[in-house]
C-alpha cells in the first residue's frame, strides 16, 4: 500500500518550486509590506515596487499562465509581453473597479492586481505541473549568470573583447541605477492648491440657488493640497449683495456679512471635503464668497474686495434668496 509520503504525484507536487513564480508570490507581498508597514512606506522601495507591481509583475503572471512550457515563448518575448500585458491589465482592472462600490482608490487596486496576479501564478504552477518535467519552463538564472560570467572572463577573448564587455555590464547598472534614482527621487512638481465646491449630492451640480431665507442648505467644500508639505488652511465664507453695471464693467459691493470660517489641515497630496451647512437670513444677498487662506490671514480690518483679493484662493455662487 502507497502512502501518501510514497506517491510520486505527491512527491512531485510537493517539491516543484519554480523560482521564478516564487519570486513574483515574493515581490507581491513586499510590494503591499511597502505600502502598509510604517517604516518601509516612507522609503524608495515603495515606488520602486510599487512601479514594478504595475508595470510588470501582473503581466509575468499572465504569460506564465498562457505559455506554461519552455518552448512557448523565448526570454525576450516573455519579458516584453510581460511589460504590454501588464500596461493593458492595471488600467483595465481600474476600469471595472470603477463601477463598483469601491471605486478607483488604492486599496481596492492593490487588492485587485494582488488577487489577480495570485490567481495567475497558481494556474501557471497548475498548468505547469501537467507537462513533463524537461517541458516546463523555467528561468535559467544559473546559466546566465555562468555564461556571463565566461564572457567577462574569457581566457580565449581579447582584451578589447573583454574591456567592451565590462564598458557594456557598467552600462546597465548605471542605467538601471538612473532609473532607480529617477523613480525614487522624483523632480518635484508644481505647487498648487485645489479649491472647490460641489452640490449635496458630490457633484459639480444641483448646487442650491434658489431657497427661502432662513433655510438650511447644503454644500460640499474641496480642498486639494499638492503644495509638497502639510498646509493648515482657513475657509471663510461671505453672503453679498453685489451687482454688476454693464456700462462701466465694474461690480459693486453693498453688503457684506459672514456665514462661517473654520480651519483645515490637509497632508501633501491628499484632498479633504467638508460637508457644510449654511443658511442665508436675509433676501436681500445674492452671492456666496467662499474665500481659502494658506496660514496667513489677514486682520479684520482688509474687507469686501481687498479681502477677495488678499485670499489664496476664492469661489462664488450666485443665489436668490426669496
Amino acid at each position: 500500500m502507497t502512502t501518501k509520503d510514497q506517491n510520486p504525484l505527491f512527491l512531485e507536487i510537493a517539491g516543484y518550486r519554480p523560482g521564478d513564480l516564487l519570486t513574483v508570490v515574493a515581490v507581491t507581498v513586499a510590494a503591499l509590506a511597502c505600502v502598509y508597514v510604517p517604516v518601509l512606506n516612507e522609503s524608495f522601495l515603495r515606488i520602486l515596487l510599487g512601479v514594478t507591481m504595475v508595470l510588470f509583475i501582473p503581466g509575468y503572471a499572465l504569460i506564465a499562465a498562457l505559455f506554461p512550457a519552455r518552448g512557448d515563448l523565448d526570454g525576450i518575448e516573455r519579458v516584453a509581453l510581460s511589460f504590454g500585458l501588464s500596461i493593458a491589465v492595471s488600467p483595465l482592472i481600474g476600469f471595472a473597479l470603477n463601477y463598483t462600490p469601491w471605486g478607483i482608490r488604492l486599496d481596492p487596486i492593490l487588492v485587485s492586481l494582488t488577487l489577480f496576479t495570485l490567481a495567475m501564478t497558481l494556474i501557471a504552477w497548475y498548468r505547469r505541473l501537467l507537462l513533463p518535467a524537461d517541458e516546463r519552463f523555467a528561468v535559467p538564472a544559473r546559466e546566465m549568470i555562468g555564461g556571463a560570467w565566461a564572457e567577462l572572463y574569457d581566457p580565449a577573448a581579447s582584451r578589447l573583447d573583454r574591456g567592451l564587455s565590462v564598458l557594456l555590464v557598467v552600462s546597465i547598472v548605471t542605467a538601471l541605477a538612473t532609473t532607480v534614482y529617477v523613480v525614487a527621487v522624483p523632480k518635484e512638481g508644481e505647487h498648487f492648491t485645489e479649491f472647490y465646491i460641489l452640490g449635496p449630492g458630490g457633484k459639480a451640480a444641483d448646487y442650491p440657488t434658489d431657497f427661502p431665507a432662513g433655510s438650511t442648505q447644503t454644500l460640499i467644500v474641496g480642498v486639494g493640497n499638492h503644495e509638497h508639505r502639510e498646509v493648515p488652511y482657513t475657509v471663510e465664507v461671505l453672503a453679498m449683495n453685489r451687482t454688476f453695471d454693464p456700462v462701466t464693467n465694474t461690480s459693486t459691493i453693498h453688503a457684506t456679512v459672514p456665514l462661517d470660517r473654520f480651519a483645515i489641515t490637509v497632508p501633501h497630496n491628499e484632498t479633504e471635503e467638508v460637508i457644510w451647512n449654511f443658511s442665508v437670513s436675509s433676501p436681500e444677498y445674492n452671492r456666496i464668497e467662499f474665500l481659502l487662506f494658506n496660514e496667513t490671514v489677514p486682520g479684520e480690518g482688509v474687507t469686501e474686495q481687498d479681502r477677495i483679493n488678499a485670499s489664496y484662493r476664492d469661489l462664488h455662487l450666485w443665489v436668490r434668496v426669496r
